[in-house]
């Protein structure tokens, strides 16, 4: 059988009649398989959004510890960049004080240099002395200044990091909120969709039940017809069969009447014999017609209710690819199982299945027919009442549905 997603198809159209037509409509409920798929494409939403809260909180996770760790280089500098403050403010301060100090003494003449002075050398070594305290003097303000440049600019590029890096974290503290509402209602929405299938599911299962309690009744009521039939099929039969005896005894008591009546010699003049009796053919009309009346309900052979009660038994249980048992079912498997339990075997095919018995029109189904749907794709069995029981598609169970509502895709039917 072609157990493809045609039998889903095939399934998926019995939903016509919703909940809020009639109650104990044969087909699934429309509202059921919208709501179900609504849930489905919300539930895809959900998990679409949980995963971009989750790369969003991450990211914010990310951003909070290079702010914090921005935050700390900042303070670092900032303190380095007080001490260089310090150390540069004290270097001038040395070298104005040298200044000062140069400016309030009177420098040494060279007369007073060469005066306390023993040799050459010791001249030279004090004018050096003195320049070396001045250059170092001023050496030592010139790198603090040069430390506290550089450190004000690493001050100023931290605080630029460090703004961006806020400016960045409240981005993904805005999205991350917005995301996380709209997973919340979305979350609720779900949760709603979800009670509304669970109510629908149950109101079905009731309506179900309904349908299964009418169909077993109609299957018993065609199944004792069937057997009123067949028993009164059985009597005209015998009645028939006794007519034609008598016909036949009575042919032969004719025959045995002519044959020993011994030969009666007349003259020409004599008068003609009597025309034989004729009362032994009115009971061959008489008997005839009621054969011929009897043999008119064998133009479509004896349904096969038996197979329809069969099959009613395994509503509810699941649908399966390929399946042929209570463990799961197929649309052809559950056909096979079924008719399995009165004793006749049939192929796990659709197709192979409509290749045998014999066709029946659509106004005269009778409960354990098989109909075809989708091209030979789908079949289930007629339980009266223009109703089947099928196995739809994955996803769903052993069900009742109306015949009606397959529409233009009906096939025709097959009695086995």
């Amino acid at each position: 059988m072609k157990t493809s997603s045609l039998c889903w198809v095939a399934a998926a159209t019995t939903l016509v009649a919703a909940l809020l037509a009639a109650p104990l409509s044969a087909a699934p409920p429309k509202q059921l398989r919208d709501k179900e798929a609504q849930a489905q494409a919300v539930l895809a939403q959900v998990s679409a959004l949980d995963q971009r809260f989750e790369r969003t909180d991450e990211d914010w996770n990310v951003a909070r510890l290079q702010l914090r760790a921005a935050d700390a280089s900042l303070a670092k500098n900032r303190q380095a960049l007080h001490r260089a403050q310090a150390a540069e403010r004290l270097a001038q301060a040395r070298v104005a004080e040298r200044l000062v100090t140069l400016y309030e003494t009177d420098n040494p003449s060279t007369i007073d240099v060469l005066a306390g002075s023993s040799s050459l050398g010791e001249i030279i070594d004090r004018v050096e002395a003195t320049q070396a305290v001045t250059a170092a003097d001023h050496r030592l303000a010139v790198q603090a200044a040069s430390v506290r440049i550089r450190l004000a600019n690493a001050q100023e590029a931290l605080l630029t990091a460090d703004q961006e890096k806020q400016s960045a974290l409240h981005e993904l503290t805005r999205q991350r909120a917005q995301i996380g509402s709209l997973l919340s209602r979305r979350r609720t929405l779900l949760a709603s969709v979800q009670t509304e299938v669970a109510a629908i599911k149950a109101r079905e299962e009731r309506r179900q039940e309904v349908l299964a309690a009418q169909a077993r009744a109609r299957v018993v009521a065609a199944q004792q017809a069937a057997l009123a039939r067949q028993a009164k099929l059985e009597q005209q039969r015998a009645s028939a069969a006794r007519a034609a005896a008598a016909r036949a005894a009575a042919a032969k008591a004719t025959a045995t009447t002519t044959t020993s009546t011994p030969p009666v010699t007349t003259s020409t003049t004599a008068a003609p014999a009597p025309p034989p009796p004729t009362t032994t053919t009115t009971p061959t009309t008489t008997a005839v017609t009621p054969t011929t009346t009897a043999q008119a309900p064998l133009a479509l052979p004896p349904s096969r209710p038996g197979a329809a009660a069969a099959a009613l038994n395994y509503l509810g249980d699941k649908y399966k690819w390929g399946g042929a048992s209570p463990a799961g079912f197929d649309c052809s498997g559950l056909v096979m199982v079924a008719y399995a339990q009165i004793g006749i075997s049939l192929p796990h095919s659709s197709q192979a299945q409509y290749g045998l018995g014999v066709p029946v029109p659509r106004d005269q189904l009778e409960p354990g027919d098989l109909v075809f749907f989708d091209g030979l794709d789908h079949v289930g069995i007629y339980i009266g009442g223009g109703q089947i029981v099928h196995a739809p598609h994955t996803g769903d169970v052993v069900r009742i549905a109306s015949l009606a509502s397959f529409g233009s895709r009906y096939v025709g039917a097959r009695r086995i």
